[in-house]
């Protein structure tokens, strides 16, 4: 049996979004389907104003970038994430600040940000990390109490709730990702969200290359093309209208793996929910709890069974990339600051559970897993 780690599924009103833009001819970055979709995300989130561009990644840059923060300054991010964050930051000419995270919910450990704040902090970027969210009265009280601006990375959170409110819908500039494994998707695109006109006007600007709104061809800073499609917004817009059964669907795929594989001692399950959200499984993670295991041991063998898997996220503080950069303060790169970022990332990986998985598919799953073990 073949299995692959995720299946799109299109169930809606996608082809019909999308015939109506051939046929009026509506096909590049103009056209209603993305004020639609802005506005829909808009009030799936509680924020005023939604900003739609070609991928998640651009929407984080095009995020920082609205904030207008000092050049040089530091954000706090957590150190087990995507590269897409800290690449933001320092293509923002920032000094990005990691945080190890928790070894149970994945997620930053917020315990830990106050005593990363100095009197160059700019900002803290909080990362929702496979189905939970970060803790964030604690990440809103510290921003009130040193006045810092909460970037909020919602990527994988469409349709997750922190204490009843809209994940996305708590920084002072929020993204989300459309990438094909995503709750809802366009194929590629992302959005910015933000309640702040100067912070939405800004992000606009950075879409379009900051095109001056008098006269077209003259630039007052560099941005970028980040335009989305109308094309695209057709088929977000239609994905959009979807989330409330997506989000049931996949609590429905995450309840099943926690029966089907509660019991087996060598692993460690995703919570299925904190004191303050319950968890909507964008991926359900398994960590080795064996130090002497690798995750990519497992991940071969179940690859051999036709089981498609995807290792966890890298550790910032670890990549080459930065590294090569040296942008980071060499004290926030000591290893063992990050226990749990660097255990999680070389133990833990992920098992198909998109939306398009069957029944007899994730039994397969659960059967070879608990083969293993």
């Amino acid at each position: 049996m073949n299995v692959p780690v995720n299946t799109p599924v299109f169930q809606g009103n996608e082809k019909k979004y999308l015939m109506d833009c051939i046929d009026t001819g509506w096909i590049s970055s103009a056209g209603a389907y993305i004020e639609k979709f802005e506005q829909g995300m808009a009030e799936l989130t509680g924020q005023k104003y939604g900003i739609a561009v070609c991928n998640g990644t651009a929407a984080l840059e095009a995020a920082v970038l609205a904030l207008n923060l000092e050049k040089g300054g530091e954000v706090i991010l957590p150190d087990f994430t995507i590269i897409s964050c800290v690449q933001a930051i320092v293509k923002a000419g920032l000094i990005p600040v990691p945080v190890d995270c928790t070894a149970d919910t994945w997620n930053m450990d917020v315990s830990q940000v106050e005593a990363k704040i100095t009197d160059k902090t700019r900002a803290i970027m909080v990362v929702h990390i496979y189905g939970l969210p970060t803790d964030m009265d604690p990440i809103r009280e510290l921003a009130r109490k040193h006045n810092l601006k909460i970037i909020e990375d919602a990527a994988e959170a469409h349709g997750l709730t922190y204490r009843g409110e809209p994940c996305g819908g708590m920084g002072d500039a929020s993204i989300f990702s459309f990438f094909p494994n995503k709750h809802i998707t366009s194929g590629e695109g992302g959005m910015i969200m933000t309640s702040d006109e100067a912070v939405r006007d800004r992000a606009r600007g950075a879409r379009n290359l900051f095109f001056d709104p008098e006269r077209r061809y003259i630039h007052s800073e560099f941005g970028s093309n980040f335009r989305m499609t109308n094309m695209q917004a057709a088929v977000g817009l239609a994905q959009l209208e979807q989330i409330g059964t997506t989000v049931k669907r996949k609590r429905e795929i995450g309840a099943y793996y926690q029966e089907a594989l509660q019991g087996i001692d060598g692993i460690q399950l995703p919570l299925p929910r904190t004191e303050y959200a319950e968890n909507i499984y964008w991926v359900f993670g398994i960590v080795l709890k064996d130090p002497d295991r690798n995750a990519d041991e497992i991940m071969k063998k179940l690859g051999e069974k036709g089981i498609g898997t995807r290792h966890f996220f890298y550790p910032m503080h670890k990549q080459p990339a930065l590294l090569k950069e040296g942008c980071c303060p060499k004290e926030s790169l000591e290893d063992s600051l990050y226990p749990n970022a660097n255990y999680i990332s070389t133990h833990g990986f992920y098992i198909p559970s998109g939306l398009g998985l069957t029944r007899e598919q994730q039994a397969y799953v659960a059967e070879e897993l608990r083969k293993l073990f």
